[in-house]
Parts: C-alpha cells; sequence; structure tokens
C-alpha cells in the first residue's frame, strides 16, 4: 500500500491548485486522475473568474468591493445558497487572485459577464492555467500525479474516518493511504445519463458537451459514506451555444450580453435577457424544439471582444455561424420566422429603449445591473441559432468553508474534503459566471489548508 499525507481526486483546477497547496507546505500528496490528462471540465469552462478589488479593476478605473461580490452571489444565488460559503469566498478571493498570478496564471482580460454589477470578469486561458500549476507541481518531489487511475472506492478505518482510496492503474487494483485526508476533486456528472435522468430530466433535451470523464463518481463515492447533496434542484443547462457544439468546439457566444434580444422561432421575445444564462437556459428549453436566436445589430458587433469564448462574434462569424443581412426582412427570411413579428418585436423592444421601460420583461441592463440597452436599428442586422447545453453540474454534495464534507445532520465525514464542481450549496437557484473556476481555486486550497493543520487520530 502506497502512503501519502493528502490524496486528491480528480486534475481540474480545484485538484491541482490542491495539490499544488499541498505540496509547497511539504506535505506528501497523491493525485490521481481518471482520464489520460488533466484539465476535466475547467478545460471546456469560458476561463472567467469572479474577483473583485483587483488590480485589473483598478487600472479600468472599476469601483468594486468583496461585499459588492457577495451580494450579487447572494441575489442571483436567491438566497438559497449557503451564506457561510458565500462569505468565505468572499473573504479569500482576493489573496486567491494574487496566489493564482503569482504561480504564472495569465489574466487576459476584464469583461461584464452575467450576474455581476460591475466588470469582473477576469478572463484565463484554462490550458494555460492548468499547465502552468502542473509544472509548479512537477518541481514538488513531494507531490505524484498518476493519469489514467480512475479511484473506485474510499474506505474507513475502524474509528470511522476516510483513510484509503481504491483505484485502478496499469490494469491492476491499488490501495493509497491518506493519513490527513482524501479530497474529492473530481468533477460532475454532466456525461452521466444515469445521473441527468434521475436529478435532471427536464435537461433532456440540452447538448452534451460537459467534461468525458465526469460521471459522477465522486458524488458516489461521498454518498456511499453519507454525504448530503445540495442545489439538485436548481441543475440547469447553458445558454448560448450553436447546435452544432461539441466539446472539442463549443461554439458558444453571448451577444445579448452586449445588447442583442433572444427571439423564438415565433420571432418573439420570451424572457429578460439581463438574467443569468442559466435562467436563460431554462426558459430556452421551454420554446418549440428548444431553439432560438440571438439577434442583435452592428452597434452590438463593434462590442466584440477578440479571442474571448463567450464575445468573440467575429470568430462565430468566420466559422459561418452567423446570418448577416441588410434589412430585418433579409434576416427574418434567413431564420424562418414571420417577418412582421420580427419587426413588430424589434419596434416594441426599442420603443422601451426610449421610453426607459421594456414593456414586456422589464429589462433594464445588459446583464444583472450593469449596462444600458441600446436600439436594434443599425445595419447590418445578424443571428445566431442558440440552444442549451449541459457543461457543468453546479450540485453536490454539502460542505462547510473548511471543504469538509457534511452528511444530512451538518456533521463533518472526518477525513473527507470536497471542492469544485462536485459540491453544492454555493451556487443556489442561480449562476454567476466566473464562480465556478473561482470557487475551485478557492476552496481547494481552503480545504488542503484545514486538513493539514489537523492532527490524524490513530
Amino acid at each position: 500500500m502506497e502512503s501519502y499525507e493528502l490524496v486528491i481526486l480528480g486534475g481540474g483546477l480545484a485538484g491541482m491548485c490542491a495539490a499544488v497547496e499541498a505540496g509547497e507546505q511539504g506535505a506528501s500528496v497523491l493525485l490521481l486522475e481518471k482520464q489520460d490528462e488533466l484539465g476535466g471540465s475547467t478545460v471546456l469552462s469560458s476561463g472567467y473568474m469572479a474577483f473583485a478589488g483587483t488590480d485589473m479593476q483598478e487600472k479600468a478605473g472599476i469601483e468594486d468591493s468583496t461585499q459588492y461580490l457577495v451580494d450579487d452571489l447572494l441575489e442571483v444565488g436567491g438566497a438559497v445558497n449557503r451564506k457561510e460559503l458565500i462569505d468565505a469566498y468572499g473573504q479569500h478571493q482576493l489573496e486567491t487572485y494574487t496566489w493564482l498570478k503569482g504561480h504564472g496564471v495569465e489574466f487576459r482580460t476584464l469583461q461584464a459577464v452575467s450576474g455581476h454589477s460591475v466588470p469582473r470578469g477576469h478572463t484565463i486561458d484554462p490550458h494555460q492555467a492548468i499547465q502552468v500549476l502542473y509544472k509548479r507541481a512537477k518541481e514538488l518531489p513531494n507531490v505524484k500525479i498518476r493519469l489514467n487511475a480512475p479511484a473506485k472506492r474510499l474506505l474507513k478505518n475502524a474509528e470511522g474516518r476516510i483513510d484509503q482510496v481504491l483505484f485502478e492503474a496499469d490494469g491492476k487494483e491499488h490501495t493509497a493511504a491518506a493519513a490527513k485526508g482524501v479530497l474529492l476533486a473530481s468533477g460532475g456528472f454532466a456525461k452521466s445519463e444515469e445521473f441527468l435522468k434521475l436529478f435532471a430530466p427536464h435537461l433532456d433535451e440540452a447538448l452534451r458537451i460537459g467534461g468525458e470523464g465526469n460521471h459522477g463518481d465522486g458524488l458516489k463515492m461521498a454518498c456511499e459514506h453519507g454525504a448530503w447533496l445540495l442545489d439538485l434542484p436548481y441543475l440547469s443547462g447553458t445558454y448560448g451555444f450553436h447546435p452544432s457544439a461539441n466539446s472539442a468546439v463549443k461554439s458558444q457566444g453571448l451577444a445579448f450580453y452586449k445588447g442583442g434580444i433572444i427571439v423564438n422561432q415565433d420571432g418573439k421575445r420570451f424572457v429578460n435577457e439581463s438574467l443569468s444564462y442559466k435562467l436563460l437556459g431554462n426558459e430556452a428549453l421551454r420554446q418549440p424544439e428548444g431553439i432560438s436566436y440571438q439577434i442583435w445589430d452592428q452597434t452590438v458587433m463593434e462590442k466584440a471582444v477578440g479571442d474571448d469564448p463567450l464575445y468573440d462574434f467575429d470568430l462565430l462569424k468566420r466559422r459561418r455561424l452567423l446570418y448577416q443581412v441588410d434589412t430585418l426582412e433579409e434576416l427574418a427570411d434567413c431564420i424562418d420566422v414571420p417577418v412582421e413579428v420580427l419587426e413588430n418585436t424589434i419596434a416594441l423592444y426599442n420603443k422601451g429603449i426610449e421610453s426607459g421601460s421594456d414593456p414586456e420583461f422589464g429589462r433594464k441592463s445588459l446583464t444583472h445591473h450593469y449596462g444600458k440597452p441600446t436600439p436594434i436599428e443599425k445595419a447590418p442586422f445578424y443571428a445566431f441559432e442558440s440552444t442549451v447545453a449541459m457543461l457543468a453540474t453546479y450540485a453536490g454534495v454539502a460542505v462547510n468553508p473548511q471543504g469538509q464534507v457534511l452528511n444530512p445532520y451538518n456533521e463533518t465525514i472526518p477525513g473527507l474534503y470536497a471542492a469544485g464542481e462536485l459540491t453544492g450549496g454555493f451556487h443556489g437557484a442561480g449562476y454567476v459566471t466566473g464562480s465556478s473556476l473561482g470557487k475551485c481555486a478557492i476552496f481547494g486550497r481552503l480545504a488542503v489548508q484545514d486538513a493539514l493543520k489537523k492532527t490524524t487520530v490513530v
């Protein structure tokens, strides 16, 4: 049997941050990754991280604070997310941003994104982030990473503490002892039809483009030992993907957060476009065939952000995924909606902007509380066929701010920690862009810090 102080399951952002944190503290670490490469859902993400009060914001003249960030997270989460987790995020978010930068993670741009009252979407290249953390982990002789090594079960000692992991590697079964704890960072269940049918049957029509290894393995292992589950009723898909999107090519665009609108196949708006794209996804799936269209004009097109996974509209154009025409009549013909309905929809929307009140859905901003909508009137006009995808499952095991897994009585399960996508209680009923990667980095490190300060009971 191999023996370590900490065993980490999963090599996405949560697991890699945890491995580096533990390794730099001098602990012996084994990280097991099920797939043949690191990254998990992290490398499929849009690469946004939610931080407040950063040097990037200061340079851009954006006033922000931890409290504003916390307030947004609670508001978008419908106040059903656990406040103690949100407060912990707020307390440690800025130091985590600094820690990531110090380890070579490159923050590229700053954008206004879903759920934020000010621009605080700090963009990274997820592949670059994973690679620099992997490079650092390899420099630490006390950190061992094994690929193609799926964990199978967690084992307890006589005192009831999780202290061993049963896993497979090289066609054989192995056991690794974990003196200080086991950290589950194994992602969600976006690729498990069994779990999706059980917990989210309303998402049957959503595309499946999550991490290939995300079959809920960590969820099963935690539940075997009494873990409680949170946020499952709020599972939602992500809106804004072209129907041709897949795990290799995401093909996503969110032009409505720059001023576009969304219409269904009847040419009618059906939602306030400033809402979280998770909530938009729920509404979009209720439309005929789950298909809708983002509509915008040249004013919005000029707000495109090159090399951005959400706002690079020119890339969508180069991929021939956009319709571009000079009149609304031509646009209606392209997307096969009644021209008089589309023209009336846009006229009503524009009139609402002029009067300062959206008569149909009460839209007042571009995204959440930020930005002012503009009328759709400047040719050329654009349309992007869109649907909903199951990219990540923001629900799972209950944890406290230290990352300890909890049972139904809010008691800790000794020796068991969790961080990242497989945890519940943080997002609640909504989703704030960048908070997923943010919580991976923050709680991955917090779990390690708690595990390593504890004295193991023998």
